[in-house]
């Protein structure tokens, strides 16, 4: 008895040690998308600057541009992202929710992004009049796959690919959630993100 609690008091150490590792932005502002970038390649590469200089890029003759938030808060679309992850030679794919997420070759991609609805609130409890969605980032760290939400006080274990199929698979689900995949542009040309 006394050898299995040891064990499983070692193996919940180590798992709290591989957390304390993990890169894991937390919420700021609507930084969502810059924190699901960070949190995906774990690193700080992504700055705000960077992403509302390809907003601009996108559309410079734009006062009000329909790629971030009105007051320059953050609130970036997919084609920031899109735009961003192109800056690291990576792709971000739609996936059709009509298809099952077996089929996809999770050695070739490099992590996922979701978009889902916030339920942002003003000071914490009036919800908003409109919807709002909130960016996402799943990774592999490991032989692990973590939900790194920002909102998260810390990474959620989600588990092996088998459980991270099951996860997935219950997420698109939902009619009012979008999944992207995240793979090295070679991939995306070769479309070997997919089982053949």
């Amino acid at each position: 008895m006394s050898f299995i609690k040891s064990k499983n008091k070692d193996r919940a150490n180590s798992s709290n040690q591989q957390l304390n590792n993990i890169y894991h932005e937390k919420q700021k502002k609507e930084l969502c998308a810059l924190h699901t970038l960070n949190n995906l390649f774990q690193d700080n590469f992504y700055t705000k600057q960077k992403l509302d200089q390809i907003c601009i890029e996108l559309c410079p003759q734009e006062w009000l541009n329909p790629h971030r938030g009105l007051f320059g808060r953050g609130n970036y679309n997919i084609n920031i992202i899109m735009k961003a992850l192109q800056l690291r030679d990576h792709e971000a794919i739609w996936f059709d929710k009509r298809r099952s997420v077996t089929i996809l070759n999770f050695a070739n991609i490099k992590g996922f992004i979701l978009n889902i609805p916030s339920d942002y609130k003003i000071a914490g409890i009036l919800p908003l009049p409109w919807e709002r969605k909130h960016w996402v980032a799943i990774s592999r760290i490991g032989d692990v796959y973590y939900n790194l939400d920002s909102k998260l006080d810390e990474p959620e274990i989600i588990g092996d690919e088998l459980k991270l199929t099951a996860y997935l698979d219950n997420l698109i689900k939902c009619k009012d959630k979008e999944l992207f995949l995240v793979v090295h542009k070679d991939v995306e040309l070769e479309s070997s993100w997919k089982l053949k």
